[in-house]
């Protein structure tokens, strides 16, 4: 029987390198990808490094990044109590149909060395399960290396937050890698979209999306995988 349940990873960090300024996963790329599974009669359950409640980007609470999907994320009891108790990877479900990796930028610091989600990934990737990730989240894919130990990037077209993107919200000397760089240096073939534009890239099982507007159809991309678009 098929599993009916997507992991959602999301970030533990919160302090935006030296700045002082707190970061955290982008509320945006979890909200909505939480509800095109729910909605489809699927069950998040969230993952994250270090369990319990995980730090929201200050920046996505704002109201100019308060779309439909997060209002009704935060009015939403059993989605908030869920978001309030993440579990640690080692404590996920052996068996799933997809996970997602959420992004916002405290996923540059604790995703790419992150033991319990290169477990998670290598499983997915095992059993064929998709695995979609959106904007920062794709950093998570750094973690993960195939049968001959080369990046499981390694001649994947995908995408993430780009160069040029970070460099117009002022965070090219604050994060601890370029992500368009480190994919590309992975062997990853990065394909850039419009700016802060949809964009999403799809290649066999990997899904990714570059930035928060692409939340909604990176998890839509997911879906159709599993047959249940």
């Amino acid at each position: 029987m098929t599993s009916e349940t997507v992991l959602l990873i999301v970030t533990s960090h919160d302090d935006l390198g030296d700045t002082g300024k707190k970061t955290g996963f982008w509320y945006e790329e979890l909200a909505a990808p939480y509800y095109v599974f729910k909605d489809a009669g699927l069950t998040p359950i969230l993952v994250s490094p270090k369990g319990g409640c995980p730090p929201i980007d200050p920046g996505s609470e704002s109201p100019d990044f308060r779309g439909p999907s997060v209002e009704r994320f935060a009015a939403d009891s059993e989605a908030r109590s869920a978001l309030d108790r993440t579990i640690r990877a080692e404590d996920a479900p052996a068996d799933c149909a997809a996970v997602f990796l959420v992004g916002g930028h405290g996923t540059m610091w604790d995703f790419p060395d992150w033991p319990g989600l290169s477990q998670l990934l290598g499983r997915a990737h095992a059993d064929d399960r998709p695995i979609g990730a959106v904007c920062h989240g794709v950093a998570g894919l750094l973690s993960l290396r195939n049968d001959s130990g080369h990046p499981l990037v390694r001649g994947k077209r995908l995408t993430g937050f780009t160069n040029g993107e970070e460099a117009a919200v002022g965070l090219t000397a604050v994060v601890p890698f370029l992500l368009q760089d480190k994919l590309s240096a992975a062997g990853g073939h990065f394909v850039v979209g419009e700016a802060f534009g949809e964009h999403v890239v799809t290649d066999g099982r990997l899904v990714t999306g570059q930035n928060p507007v692409s939340s909604k159809s990176t998890a839509e991309k997911v879906l159709a995988l599993l047959g249940r678009n």
